[in-house]
């Protein structure tokens, strides 16, 4: 089988895609009212955004900003259709941005706001739980705020990297 994975910039024709992978992904991992959320990010938010083409059709997305003084390089909105995950491809995504933000010499540290259903997904590719905010995206979604412990990250395997 000859399967290509590519991760692209994130373009304005890909909101329809970008949007169905939210949906898609409601309520198991997001709370519905945050798509009011997604597009106010893709209109006005985004700084560094992409998306994982999986054989030519859009199955992930994931971008980074950057704090006000740009000294942290936030993680944000990473989303993968249901089909796709458990498959390699958020963690490539993810490894994708770290790499990006560590090439930057202003960047001191990597965030994420997550929620406790995905906060273990992080936390094996080497972020650290610092904090833990009750239904902070909406009642039931909870936000854990994670930062990169750089030398912690491990690969599919289990494996250092």
């Amino acid at each position: 089988m000859n399967e290509e994975v590519v991760i692209r910039a994130y373009r304005e024709s890909d909101k329809p895609a970008v949007l169905d992978l939210l949906r898609r992904n409601t309520p198991r991992y997001f709370a519905p009212e945050e798509e009011a959320d997604l597009r106010h990010y893709l209109a006005h938010e985004i700084e560094h955004y992409y998306v994982v083409s999986y054989n030519g059709a859009v199955v992930g997305c994931g971008g980074f900003n950057f704090s006000k003084d740009k000294s942290v390089g936030i993680i944000s909105w990473d989303i993968l259709h249901p089909d796709y995950q458990g498959k390699g491809l958020g963690s490539k995504l993810l490894n994708f941005r770290v790499a990006r933000l560590r090439e930057l010499a202003h960047i001191q540290a990597i965030s994420v706001r997550t929620s406790q259903l995905v906060y273990r997904f992080y936390e094996k590719l080497g972020f650290k739980l610092l904090e833990v905010v009750k239904d902070y995206w909406a009642p039931g979604y909870d936000m854990y705020r994670m930062e990169y412990a750089a030398g912690s990250q491990t690969d599919a395997d289990g494996g250092k990297v």
